[in-house]
Protein backbone atom coordinates (compact mmCIF):
# COMPACT_ATOMS: atom_id res chain seq x y z
CA UNK A 1 0.00 0.00 0.00
CA UNK A 2 0.65 3.22 -0.88
CA UNK A 3 1.32 6.42 1.86
CA UNK A 4 -1.24 8.93 1.04
CA UNK A 5 0.30 11.44 3.39
CA UNK A 6 3.33 11.35 0.45
CA UNK A 7 0.88 12.08 -2.13
CA UNK A 8 -1.26 15.13 -0.71
CA UNK A 9 -0.90 18.73 0.50
CA UNK A 10 -3.67 19.73 3.34
CA UNK A 11 -6.88 21.63 3.25
CA UNK A 12 -6.02 25.00 3.94
CA UNK A 13 -8.87 27.20 3.02
CA UNK A 14 -9.25 30.72 4.39
CA UNK A 15 -12.35 30.74 7.15
CA UNK A 16 -15.64 32.60 4.91
CA UNK A 17 -16.37 36.26 6.36
CA UNK A 18 -20.47 34.69 6.81
CA UNK A 19 -21.10 31.41 7.83
CA UNK A 20 -24.74 30.65 7.86
CA UNK A 21 -24.26 27.42 9.06
CA UNK A 22 -21.83 26.54 11.84
CA UNK A 23 -20.96 23.58 14.12
CA UNK A 24 -23.40 20.31 13.72
CA UNK A 25 -25.77 21.70 11.22
CA UNK A 26 -22.57 22.46 8.52
CA UNK A 27 -21.24 19.83 5.89
CA UNK A 28 -17.77 19.50 7.90
CA UNK A 29 -19.92 17.90 10.76
CA UNK A 30 -19.82 15.05 8.09
CA UNK A 31 -16.25 15.04 6.85
CA UNK A 32 -12.93 14.35 8.57
CA UNK A 33 -10.71 16.71 7.10
CA UNK A 34 -7.07 16.42 6.27
CA UNK A 35 -5.91 19.76 7.88
CA UNK A 36 -1.92 18.65 8.19
CA UNK A 37 -2.40 18.16 12.17
CA UNK A 38 -2.81 14.28 11.89
CA UNK A 39 -1.27 11.81 9.78
CA UNK A 40 -3.65 10.25 7.05
CA UNK A 41 -3.62 6.60 8.72
CA UNK A 42 -6.81 4.13 9.04
CA UNK A 43 -9.35 5.13 6.07
CA UNK A 44 -11.46 1.85 6.73
CA UNK A 45 -14.64 3.75 8.55
CA UNK A 46 -14.73 6.20 5.65
CA UNK A 47 -17.15 5.26 2.34
CA UNK A 48 -16.28 8.13 0.48
CA UNK A 49 -12.91 10.26 -0.21
CA UNK A 50 -12.88 14.01 -2.04
CA UNK A 51 -9.56 13.81 -3.78
CA UNK A 52 -8.77 17.79 -5.53
CA UNK A 53 -6.65 17.59 -8.19
CA UNK A 54 -4.96 21.02 -8.64
CA UNK A 55 -3.38 19.86 -12.41
CA UNK A 56 -4.60 22.03 -15.64
CA UNK A 57 -1.53 20.73 -17.68
CA UNK A 58 -2.25 19.10 -21.30
CA UNK A 59 -5.86 21.43 -21.44
CA UNK A 60 -6.01 25.05 -22.68
CA UNK A 61 -8.33 25.69 -19.77
CA UNK A 62 -5.75 27.72 -17.68
CA UNK A 63 -6.91 28.49 -14.88
CA UNK A 64 -8.72 25.54 -13.75
CA UNK A 65 -5.66 24.48 -11.35
CA UNK A 66 -7.25 26.70 -9.13
CA UNK A 67 -10.81 24.88 -8.92
CA UNK A 68 -10.49 22.39 -5.97
CA UNK A 69 -10.27 24.84 -3.38
CA UNK A 70 -12.72 27.21 -4.86
CA UNK A 71 -14.86 24.33 -5.28
CA UNK A 72 -14.39 23.14 -1.55
CA UNK A 73 -14.84 27.06 0.03
CA UNK A 74 -18.64 26.57 -1.17
CA UNK A 75 -19.20 23.10 -0.41
CA UNK A 76 -18.22 23.41 3.21
CA UNK A 77 -20.63 26.30 2.88
CA UNK A 78 -23.59 23.96 3.04
CA UNK A 79 -25.73 21.72 5.28
CA UNK A 80 -24.35 18.60 6.80
CA UNK A 81 -25.88 15.64 5.09
CA UNK A 82 -28.44 13.55 6.89
CA UNK A 83 -27.27 9.56 7.73
CA UNK A 84 -24.04 8.32 9.20
CA UNK A 85 -22.26 8.42 6.11
CA UNK A 86 -18.06 9.07 7.03
CA UNK A 87 -16.14 11.58 4.40
CA UNK A 88 -12.68 11.96 4.30
CA UNK A 89 -11.03 15.02 2.91
CA UNK A 90 -7.78 14.16 1.98
CA UNK A 91 -6.55 17.52 0.43
CA UNK A 92 -4.87 17.91 -2.66
CA UNK A 93 -2.73 15.57 -4.69
CA UNK A 94 0.57 16.63 -4.92
CA UNK A 95 1.27 17.79 -9.09
CA UNK A 96 4.10 15.85 -10.44
CA UNK A 97 6.54 17.05 -12.24
CA UNK A 98 5.10 16.16 -15.55
CA UNK A 99 1.50 15.86 -16.66
CA UNK A 100 2.15 12.41 -16.89
CA UNK A 101 3.44 12.32 -13.26
CA UNK A 102 0.30 13.69 -12.03
CA UNK A 103 -1.53 10.71 -13.66
CA UNK A 104 0.31 7.91 -12.32
CA UNK A 105 -0.14 10.02 -9.04
CA UNK A 106 -4.09 9.69 -9.36
CA UNK A 107 -4.14 6.37 -10.60
CA UNK A 108 -2.43 5.23 -7.38
CA UNK A 109 -4.39 6.83 -5.29
CA UNK A 110 -7.32 5.72 -6.57
CA UNK A 111 -6.58 1.92 -6.80
CA UNK A 112 -6.07 1.97 -2.92
CA UNK A 113 -9.48 4.04 -2.07
CA UNK A 114 -11.50 1.36 -4.23
CA UNK A 115 -8.99 -1.66 -2.54
CA UNK A 116 -10.83 -0.17 0.49
CA UNK A 117 -14.14 0.20 -0.51
CA UNK A 118 -13.76 4.00 -0.64
CA UNK A 119 -15.71 5.94 -3.62
CA UNK A 120 -13.60 8.64 -4.42
CA UNK A 121 -14.88 12.26 -5.51
CA UNK A 122 -12.42 13.75 -7.96
CA UNK A 123 -12.60 17.52 -7.87
CA UNK A 124 -10.34 18.54 -10.60
CA UNK A 125 -8.61 20.01 -12.87
CA UNK A 126 -9.80 19.51 -16.42
CA UNK A 127 -10.96 16.36 -18.12
CA UNK A 128 -7.44 15.42 -19.31
CA UNK A 129 -7.03 13.75 -15.88
CA UNK A 130 -9.77 10.88 -16.95
CA UNK A 131 -7.30 8.65 -18.48
CA UNK A 132 -6.20 8.19 -14.84
CA UNK A 133 -9.47 6.84 -14.38
CA UNK A 134 -9.01 4.35 -17.07
CA UNK A 135 -6.00 3.04 -16.06
CA UNK A 136 -7.22 2.62 -12.88
CA UNK A 137 -9.85 0.77 -13.22
CA UNK A 138 -8.51 -1.23 -15.95
CA UNK A 139 -5.84 -2.20 -13.78
CA UNK A 140 -8.10 -4.75 -12.34
CA UNK A 141 -8.84 -6.89 -15.31
CA UNK A 142 -12.32 -6.49 -15.55
CA UNK A 143 -14.68 -4.28 -17.94
CA UNK A 144 -16.22 -1.07 -16.68
CA UNK A 145 -18.43 1.40 -18.23
CA UNK A 146 -18.58 5.65 -18.16
CA UNK A 147 -20.87 8.21 -18.12
CA UNK A 148 -20.00 11.49 -19.24
CA UNK A 149 -21.97 14.50 -19.01
CA UNK A 150 -20.98 17.12 -21.49
CA UNK A 151 -21.89 19.58 -24.16
CA UNK A 152 -19.42 18.18 -26.54
CA UNK A 153 -17.94 14.67 -27.07
CA UNK A 154 -14.49 14.63 -26.25
CA UNK A 155 -13.22 13.17 -29.17
CA UNK A 156 -11.57 13.89 -32.49
CA UNK A 157 -11.36 11.70 -35.95
CA UNK A 158 -7.85 13.01 -36.53
CA UNK A 159 -4.98 11.47 -35.31
CA UNK A 160 -3.36 14.15 -32.47
CA UNK A 161 -2.14 13.82 -29.10
CA UNK A 162 -4.80 14.01 -26.43
CA UNK A 163 -6.00 16.48 -24.05
CA UNK A 164 -8.87 17.70 -22.11
CA UNK A 165 -10.81 17.93 -26.02
CA UNK A 166 -10.57 14.28 -27.08
CA UNK A 167 -9.56 12.50 -23.86
CA UNK A 168 -11.95 10.02 -25.18
CA UNK A 169 -9.28 8.57 -27.99
CA UNK A 170 -6.95 7.42 -25.21
CA UNK A 171 -9.92 5.25 -23.28
CA UNK A 172 -11.35 4.12 -26.43
CA UNK A 173 -8.40 3.09 -28.02
CA UNK A 174 -5.70 2.57 -25.20
CA UNK A 175 -4.42 -1.02 -25.58
CA UNK A 176 -4.86 -1.94 -21.93
CA UNK A 177 -7.92 -0.13 -21.33
CA UNK A 178 -10.98 -2.37 -20.42
CA UNK A 179 -13.72 0.27 -21.31
CA UNK A 180 -16.35 -1.60 -22.37
CA UNK A 181 -19.22 0.69 -22.95
CA UNK A 182 -20.04 4.82 -22.60
CA UNK A 183 -23.15 6.59 -22.01
CA UNK A 184 -23.01 10.42 -23.24
CA UNK A 185 -25.15 12.51 -21.61
CA UNK A 186 -26.24 16.16 -23.03
CA UNK A 187 -24.26 16.39 -26.10
CA UNK A 188 -25.23 19.23 -28.48
CA UNK A 189 -25.88 18.58 -32.10
CA UNK A 190 -24.03 22.22 -33.26
CA UNK A 191 -20.72 21.68 -31.17
CA UNK A 192 -20.88 17.56 -32.31
CA UNK A 193 -18.86 16.15 -35.15
CA UNK A 194 -21.58 13.81 -36.82
CA UNK A 195 -18.43 11.28 -37.76
CA UNK A 196 -18.05 10.86 -33.87
CA UNK A 197 -21.59 9.93 -33.43
CA UNK A 198 -21.51 7.66 -36.05
CA UNK A 199 -18.48 6.16 -34.97
CA UNK A 200 -19.94 6.03 -31.08
CA UNK A 201 -23.18 4.28 -32.50
CA UNK A 202 -21.06 1.56 -34.69
CA UNK A 203 -19.66 0.65 -30.77
CA UNK A 204 -23.64 0.30 -29.47
CA UNK A 205 -22.63 3.37 -27.28
CA UNK A 206 -25.62 4.87 -25.51
CA UNK A 207 -26.49 8.88 -26.31
CA UNK A 208 -28.55 11.37 -25.31
CA UNK A 209 -28.88 14.94 -26.83
CA UNK A 210 -29.70 17.49 -24.29
CA UNK A 211 -33.25 17.66 -25.55
CA UNK A 212 -33.71 14.30 -25.22
CA UNK A 213 -32.64 14.69 -22.02
CA UNK A 214 -34.88 17.41 -20.78
CA UNK A 215 -38.00 15.80 -22.76
CA UNK A 216 -37.45 12.67 -20.22
CA UNK A 217 -35.03 13.58 -17.80
CA UNK A 218 -36.12 10.20 -15.48
CA UNK A 219 -34.45 8.43 -18.66
CA UNK A 220 -31.06 9.47 -17.74
CA UNK A 221 -31.25 7.13 -14.47
CA UNK A 222 -30.48 4.01 -15.58
CA UNK A 223 -27.46 4.89 -17.10
CA UNK A 224 -26.14 6.14 -14.21
CA UNK A 225 -27.24 2.64 -12.42
CA UNK A 226 -25.32 0.75 -14.99
CA UNK A 227 -22.04 2.75 -14.84
CA UNK A 228 -18.51 2.34 -12.72
CA UNK A 229 -17.38 6.03 -13.43
CA UNK A 230 -19.12 8.79 -14.03
CA UNK A 231 -17.68 12.52 -15.63
CA UNK A 232 -19.57 15.81 -15.41
CA UNK A 233 -17.82 18.32 -17.18
CA UNK A 234 -19.72 22.24 -16.02
CA UNK A 235 -19.43 22.94 -19.40
CA UNK A 236 -22.66 21.00 -20.06
CA UNK A 237 -24.37 23.37 -17.80
CA UNK A 238 -25.35 27.06 -19.65
CA UNK A 239 -23.37 29.81 -19.85
CA UNK A 240 -25.73 32.01 -17.63
CA UNK A 241 -25.58 29.47 -14.89
CA UNK A 242 -22.05 28.31 -14.71
CA UNK A 243 -19.73 31.27 -16.87
CA UNK A 244 -16.51 29.88 -15.04
CA UNK A 245 -15.58 27.35 -17.94
CA UNK A 246 -13.17 27.37 -21.03
CA UNK A 247 -15.81 26.73 -23.54
CA UNK A 248 -18.92 28.28 -22.44
CA UNK A 249 -22.41 27.97 -24.87
CA UNK A 250 -25.47 29.62 -24.29
CA UNK A 251 -27.47 26.72 -24.23
CA UNK A 252 -27.09 23.26 -21.42
CA UNK A 253 -28.81 22.57 -19.16
CA UNK A 254 -30.07 24.50 -16.12
CA UNK A 255 -28.12 24.04 -12.29
CA UNK A 256 -31.30 22.15 -11.02
CA UNK A 257 -31.45 19.34 -13.94
CA UNK A 258 -27.34 18.44 -13.49
CA UNK A 259 -27.90 18.21 -10.02
CA UNK A 260 -30.63 16.01 -10.24
CA UNK A 261 -27.96 14.06 -12.49
CA UNK A 262 -25.21 13.89 -10.08
CA UNK A 263 -28.18 12.47 -7.20
CA UNK A 264 -28.61 9.75 -10.12
CA UNK A 265 -25.02 8.88 -10.00
CA UNK A 266 -25.14 8.96 -6.15
CA UNK A 267 -28.10 6.63 -5.61
CA UNK A 268 -26.33 3.90 -8.60
CA UNK A 269 -25.14 0.26 -7.29
CA UNK A 270 -22.43 0.02 -9.60
CA UNK A 271 -20.54 3.54 -9.57
CA UNK A 272 -16.97 3.65 -7.69
CA UNK A 273 -15.69 7.06 -8.98
CA UNK A 274 -17.19 10.62 -8.99
CA UNK A 275 -15.57 13.37 -10.63
CA UNK A 276 -16.35 17.23 -11.98
CA UNK A 277 -14.35 18.94 -14.34
CA UNK A 278 -13.35 21.82 -16.04
CA UNK A 279 -14.46 24.59 -13.49
CA UNK A 280 -11.95 27.73 -13.73
CA UNK A 281 -12.66 30.66 -11.01
CA UNK A 282 -10.23 32.64 -12.70
CA UNK A 283 -13.60 33.14 -15.57
CA UNK A 284 -16.23 33.34 -12.54
CA UNK A 285 -18.45 35.44 -12.03
CA UNK A 286 -18.62 35.60 -8.22
CA UNK A 287 -17.71 31.92 -7.61
CA UNK A 288 -21.07 30.88 -9.58
CA UNK A 289 -19.69 28.02 -11.32
CA UNK A 290 -17.65 26.70 -8.16
CA UNK A 291 -20.54 27.06 -6.29
CA UNK A 292 -22.84 24.99 -8.64
CA UNK A 293 -20.10 22.41 -9.36
CA UNK A 294 -20.13 21.73 -5.26
CA UNK A 295 -23.94 21.67 -5.17
CA UNK A 296 -23.32 18.99 -7.97
CA UNK A 297 -20.64 16.83 -5.12
CA UNK A 298 -23.64 17.50 -2.55
CA UNK A 299 -26.13 16.13 -4.16
CA UNK A 300 -24.25 13.03 -5.44
CA UNK A 301 -23.27 12.59 -1.64
CA UNK A 302 -27.06 12.86 -0.69
CA UNK A 303 -27.94 10.22 -3.37
CA UNK A 304 -24.98 8.11 -2.05
CA UNK A 305 -25.92 8.37 1.59
CA UNK A 306 -29.74 7.16 0.62
CA UNK A 307 -28.39 4.08 -1.88
CA UNK A 308 -30.25 0.46 -2.00
CA UNK A 309 -28.11 -2.26 -3.01
CA UNK A 310 -29.77 -4.19 -4.90
CA UNK A 311 -28.22 -6.05 -8.22
CA UNK A 312 -26.66 -8.80 -6.08
CA UNK A 313 -29.96 -9.61 -5.28
CA UNK A 314 -31.26 -9.33 -8.60
CA UNK A 315 -30.60 -13.68 -9.63
CA UNK A 316 -32.42 -14.71 -6.95
CA UNK A 317 -35.77 -15.51 -8.30
CA UNK A 318 -37.15 -16.50 -4.69
CA UNK A 319 -36.23 -12.62 -3.17
CA UNK A 320 -39.69 -11.53 -2.35
CA UNK A 321 -37.88 -7.81 -3.06
CA UNK A 322 -38.46 -8.19 -6.66
CA UNK A 323 -41.43 -9.19 -9.39
CA UNK A 324 -40.45 -10.91 -12.54
CA UNK A 325 -42.29 -10.16 -15.49
CA UNK A 326 -42.22 -12.13 -19.11
CA UNK A 327 -43.40 -10.37 -22.03
CA UNK A 328 -43.71 -11.83 -25.15
CA UNK A 329 -42.48 -9.85 -28.52
CA UNK A 330 -42.54 -11.14 -31.95
CA UNK A 331 -39.29 -10.08 -32.51
CA UNK A 332 -37.45 -12.56 -30.22
CA UNK A 333 -37.06 -15.96 -29.32
CA UNK A 334 -38.97 -16.81 -25.39
CA UNK A 335 -39.72 -13.78 -23.44
CA UNK A 336 -38.11 -10.84 -22.24
CA UNK A 337 -37.59 -10.97 -18.89
CA UNK A 338 -37.91 -7.69 -16.71
CA UNK A 339 -37.69 -7.23 -12.95
CA UNK A 340 -39.05 -4.74 -11.04
CA UNK A 341 -37.88 -3.40 -7.13
CA UNK A 342 -40.82 -3.39 -5.04
CA UNK A 343 -39.08 -1.31 -2.40
CA UNK A 344 -37.36 1.40 -5.15
CA UNK A 345 -39.65 0.41 -8.17
CA UNK A 346 -36.96 0.29 -10.43
CA UNK A 347 -36.66 -1.50 -13.69
CA UNK A 348 -34.12 -3.85 -15.09
CA UNK A 349 -33.85 -6.31 -18.34
CA UNK A 350 -32.41 -9.77 -18.09
CA UNK A 351 -30.13 -10.54 -20.74
CA UNK A 352 -28.08 -13.23 -21.36
CA UNK A 353 -25.18 -13.68 -24.04
CA UNK A 354 -23.79 -15.69 -26.04
CA UNK A 355 -22.36 -18.00 -23.47
CA UNK A 356 -26.42 -18.46 -22.01
CA UNK A 357 -24.71 -16.08 -19.09
CA UNK A 358 -27.49 -13.96 -17.13
CA UNK A 359 -26.54 -9.76 -17.08
CA UNK A 360 -28.94 -7.68 -15.77
CA UNK A 361 -29.46 -4.18 -17.53
CA UNK A 362 -30.72 -1.32 -15.83
CA UNK A 363 -34.06 -0.17 -17.50
CA UNK A 364 -37.02 2.30 -17.02
CA UNK A 365 -40.98 1.29 -16.62
CA UNK A 366 -41.31 2.81 -20.35
CA UNK A 367 -38.88 0.10 -21.60
CA UNK A 368 -41.38 -2.24 -19.72
CA UNK A 369 -44.29 -0.18 -21.39
CA UNK A 370 -42.69 -0.34 -24.82
CA UNK A 371 -41.88 -3.77 -24.80
CA UNK A 372 -45.92 -4.68 -24.03
CA UNK A 373 -46.66 -2.82 -27.33
CA UNK A 374 -44.34 -5.32 -28.87
CA UNK A 375 -41.53 -2.81 -29.07
CA UNK A 376 -37.91 -3.62 -28.34
CA UNK A 377 -36.35 -1.09 -26.26
CA UNK A 378 -33.68 0.44 -27.76
CA UNK A 379 -30.97 0.21 -24.82
CA UNK A 380 -31.99 -3.44 -25.27
CA UNK A 381 -31.19 -3.45 -28.70
CA UNK A 382 -27.79 -1.50 -28.09
CA UNK A 383 -26.76 -4.03 -24.83
CA UNK A 384 -27.82 -7.08 -26.88
CA UNK A 385 -25.29 -6.04 -29.98
CA UNK A 386 -22.41 -5.83 -27.26
CA UNK A 387 -22.89 -8.80 -25.74
CA UNK A 388 -22.92 -10.60 -29.17
CA UNK A 389 -26.14 -11.37 -30.41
Amino acid sequence: MIDLNQYFDPVCLDRPEAEPLKGSAAFSHNVAVNTGNELIDDLSSFAVALIGVPDDRSSANTGASHAPDAIRKSLYSFSRLQGKMKITDLGNLRPGASFEDTLAGLRDVLIQLLAQDIVPVVIGGTSALMPAIDRCLSSAKEDWSLVSVDSRLDFTAEKRSWDSLNWMNDIIYRSGSRLSHLSAIGHQTYLTDQQVVNRFNRRHYDMMRIGEVRAAVHETEPLFRDATAAVFDIGAVRQSDAPGTFLPSANGFYGEEICLLARYAGLSDNLKIFSVMEVNPVSDNRSQTSHLAAQLIWFFLEGFSQKQYEISYLGDQLNNRFTRYHVTLSDLEGAAIFIKSMITERWWIEIRDAGGRPHYLACSYEDYLAANRDQVPGRWTRAMLRYGH
